[in-house]
């Protein structure tokens, strides 16, 4: 299905954005989905995760309490809103599917990526 990100941008620390993930194709609601990111010369992380009815979520620690993922199956489109930013979140973000029922971790488990949206955070 494809996947494509929006709404990344440079923003001052303790500012706020938020990303939003379309898909086409596919009947959205068949998908969990999720949020990467990969900062320069480091390793993607999983960042958020939501099950396919967006009844369950899941966060990696470091952005637990700032950020929120949701989704719109009428709108096939996931979200992620970025709250209290900081310098250290700055990476490229992506959006992942895959058909299981709730969203994991493992990056290698999905089989849809979006091409990234930039999130620059300065200080």
């Amino acid at each position: 299905v494809p996947l494509v990100e929006s709404g990344g941008g440079l923003v001052q620390a303790v500012g706020s954005l938020r990303l939003s993930c379309a898909a086409s194709g596919r009947t959205f609601d068949s998908f969990a989905m999720a949020w990467f990111r990969q900062a320069p010369g480091k390793e993607r992380e999983f960042v958020a995760g939501i099950s396919r009815t967006g009844g369950n979520t899941d966060y990696t620690d470091s952005v637990r309490g700032r950020f929120t993922i949701s989704r719109d199956n009428a709108k096939n489109t996931v979200y992620l809103q970025m709250n209290s930013l900081k310098p250290e979140d700055t990476a490229v973000y992506y959006c992942a599917a895959d058909t299981r029922w709730m969203a994991l971790r493992q990056g290698r488990d999905y089989d849809y990526w979006g091409q990234g949206t930039q999130v620059t955070v300065s200080s």
